[in-house]
């Protein structure tokens, strides 16, 4: 099993090796910054330069290759500048979902304005709509769907922020804060992770669809 700490602390000598100083943050996202990482996560890390061009990217790629499970790591670079004029929207989740590993991600960030979490979730939720009829109709990827259900599980954060003012990093912790249909697309969600779900593809869309309905139109009857 991959000890993240002593993986991170290899990650953050190799990419300060490379760039010096110009590395202004360093997070950790995804599973693995919850603690809820499987054997086969993803290593979802942040690396935030000064500013970032294709070469630094090319730098970038040299100075992790021979790190271990180099194949499990992916996430975000960025130069600063950009990561401060991001949509807000964005950032909602962004900035809630990453753990510090070096210096402080609120350094860089503007700070958040009231509206932001709701973007987000009516934003993501429009995306996943238009996911579902899509798959449905042309790609009939059971797969497709699984993706989208965790996607949703993001929303699902953003959902109860908006409504209950708490951000639930832990699946478990956010499980207590839901009922109804958003407890149902969780629990759908972890289903299709363990591979446990045997509905069909038509079952799956109308409740994903159903689900993204109800938040891009809360006053329309479903």
């Amino acid at each position: 099993m991959l000890d993240i700490k002593i993986w991170m602390a290899a990650y953050i000598e190799a990419v300060r090796a490379a760039f010096g100083d110009r590395v202004r943050y360093i997070g950790l996202q995804g599973s693995r910054g919850r603690g809820e990482a499987g054997p086969d996560s993803d290593i979802d890390v942040v690396c935030i330069l000064d500013t970032c061009a294709l070469r630094d990217l090319e730098t970038y790629r040299a100075a992790v290759a021979d790190l271990p499970d180099r194949d499990k790591l992916c996430g975000f670079v960025s130069g600063a500048a950009e990561l401060a004029a991001w949509d807000p929207a964005d950032l909602f989740q962004f900035r809630y979902d990453t753990a510090d590993w070096y210096g402080h991600l609120s350094d860089l960030l503007p700070p958040e304005q009231e509206g932001d979490a709701r973007r987000a979730l009516h934003a993501g939720a429009c995306g996943l709509y238009h996911l579902c009829c899509h798959n449905f109709l042309h790609g009939r990827s059971v797969e497709t769907l699984a993706e989208a259900f965790k996607a949703a599980v993001f929303l699902l954060q953003a959902k109860v922020y908006v409504e209950q003012g708490v951000y639930c990093r832990r699946r478990a912790d956010l499980a207590r804060h839901l009922t109804g249909a958003d407890l149902e697309i969780l629990q759908t969600a972890q289903s299709l992770k363990a591979g446990e779900c045997r509905e069909d593809l038509t079952a799956l869309t109308d409740r994903l669809l159903t689900w993204c309905r109800g938040v891009i139109c809360p006053q329309t009857p479903l």
